[in-house]
């Protein structure tokens, strides 16, 4: 039931580009045990997969109200613990989503105080995580091992009454390795202060250079800086044993090409930040999305280096930017997503667009005849927009469902229309294309949606909401032309 204390988000009362991160924002302000409520005209459903992409399983979903023409939902936030009975909060980590079981601990470590406890419950030795712990707090804990297996595992984690407070203190590097070559760099793990052997390593990563390496020269093996390295820079090196104990482990660490040969569309499919990048510099990530950043950047005579260093310091970003991984979702998830989101926005945002491109060319148009232009170009989109979503939603999506279906359950994959699934993906290509084209006509026209100093409210106002449905578009098309169809093509064929 819903309380004077529950914060109310009436999503109706937003502006829709910016629902979903605000329920996002609102739920990343709440304790554990606080609440907010969803107001909205449907179901949500899928921000709760969202928010559980995301967040991981650290809320409670409660229906209060369910139709047919309002739905409220409590959400909930919380943390997989109980208390012992010596009333120690304990974290039962085989609860948790496994990319949120060391996030949640460290969650919980970080708000006790000094002297209290928390316990570790697991079906297998964490250690792991105490070496993360030392390396990101230093000795400020002890580390007790209550149960230690077969089975199950619990450790008791007590912050120290008087944590160290020791200073930063210059970091020097080992004398290479005798399987290291004279350029490569080398990070002699155990002559570092506990705190700062992660942040050393990951900050002589980041300055590596394409098919340079490290060495990391440790007194253990430190494969949970591999994992560490994969979740927050992403696939973009390679992890090769030197030496494999039983005194000494040497790695070298090679960083990748990976943006010189990825697709701009690949690229974009792993990580939606990057959009940003490639939109400052004109690169269509969507229609354009096969071509690789170098071809692309050679067309527009950018410097290629200047950009791949900006998708690479996006990489090196911190990572907790609530940034949603379309590239892992269920294909026929991602296609209601893509109607719910995208066609939505576009049915209830392209008449009222095409309302104010005609008002303002009536009006304006003498003094500024590319609105005239602008007027056609828009009256083209809203007539090839509603004709492409409903040719989407008819066949296109459904053969998705159907193709996912048939790969759940085993059984044959039978074709509802004449036309093989590739030729329906690219008529919806070549339709894309054309939107984008001329919404690229548009902003150029425009001046980048730059409104003179004559322009009135209306022209204001319209050159905002053409920006904004450009920006929705590109990840629309995006979301379509780069994981959408290709992972679909993949699997029909493999069907066939």
């Amino acid at each position: 039931m819903q309380t004077a204390n529950d914060i109310i988000i009436n999503v109706q009362e937003i502006e829709p580009r910016l629902r979903h991160q605000t329920i996002f924002d609102t739920f990343d302000t709440l304790q554990e045990g606080e609440s907010l409520i969803i107001h909205n005209n449907h179901d949500p459903k899928p921000v709760f997969y969202q928010l559980m992409d995301i967040r991981g399983n650290i809320f409670d979903w409660e229906y209060l109200q369910e139709g047919p023409e309002w739905w409220d939902i409590k959400v909930t936030r919380n943390v997989p613990t109980h208390l012992s009975e010596g009333g120690v909060l304990v974290v039962n980590v085989p609860d948790i989503s496994p990319q949120y079981k060391h996030a949640t601990i460290f969650h919980v470590f970080e708000n006790l105080n000094p002297g209290e406890s928390f316990i570790i419950h697991n079906d297998h030795d964490p250690k792991p995580l105490y070496y993360q712990l030392s390396s990101e707090h230093g000795d400020v804990f002890t580390w007790e091992y209550i149960t230690q297996g077969p089975e199950w595992y619990d450790i008791r984690v007590t912050l120290k009454d008087a944590p160290q407070q020791a200073q930063p203190e210059a970091v020097e590097t080992a004398a290479a390795p005798a399987s290291a070559n004279g350029n490569e760099k080398v990070v002699d793990v155990p002559s570092l202060e506990p705190r700062l052997k992660h942040p050393t390593i990951f900050s002589t990563f980041d300055t590596l250079q394409p098919g340079e390496s490290m060495i990391i020269h440790n007194d253990h093996d430190p494969k949970p800086v591999y994992y560490q390295l994969l979740s927050m820079r992403g696939d973009v090196f390679t992890w090769e044993y030197l030496q494999q104990g039983p005194q000494w482990w040497d790695i070298r660490v090679t960083r990748k090409g990976n943006e010189i040969t990825e697709t701009i569309g690949e690229i974009v499919a792993k990580d939606l930040r990057k959009a940003d990048v490639l939109k400052k510099y004109g690169i269509d990530f969507c229609c354009g999305g096969k071509k690789t950043v170098r071809e692309a950047c050679a067309e527009k005579g950018i410097d290629a280096t200047k950009v791949e260093q900006e998708l690479q310091q996006i990489v090196q970003a911190s990572s907790a930017t609530g940034a949603l991984n379309y590239d892992e979702w269920n294909l026929d998830f991602l296609a209601d997503y893509i109607v719910n989101t995208h066609h939505n926005y576009v049915r209830k945002y392209l008449p009222e667009i095409k309302g104010y491109a005609a008002k303002v060319a009536r009006v304006h148009g003498d003094r500024h005849p590319e609105l005239l232009r602008i007027n056609e170009l828009v009256e083209k989109v809203d007539k090839e927009m509603f004709e492409h979503m409903a040719d989407e939603e008819n066949n296109l999506f459904p053969a998705v469902k159907e193709i996912v279906k048939a790969k759940t359950n085993g059984t044959p994959y039978v074709r509802n229309t004449e036309r093989s699934f590739s030729e329906i993906v690219a008529t919806s290509e070549q339709e894309h294309e054309s939107v984008g084209d001329a919404m690229k006509e548009i902003r150029s026209l425009s001046d980048n949606f730059t409104v003179p100093a004559d322009g009135c409210t209306s022209y204001r106002l319209l050159f905002k909401m053409l920006e904004e449905f450009e920006n929705d578009l590109f990840v629309h098309i995006h979301l379509e032309n780069n994981i959408l169809f290709p992972k679909a093509e993949v699997i029909e064929k493999s069907l066939a």
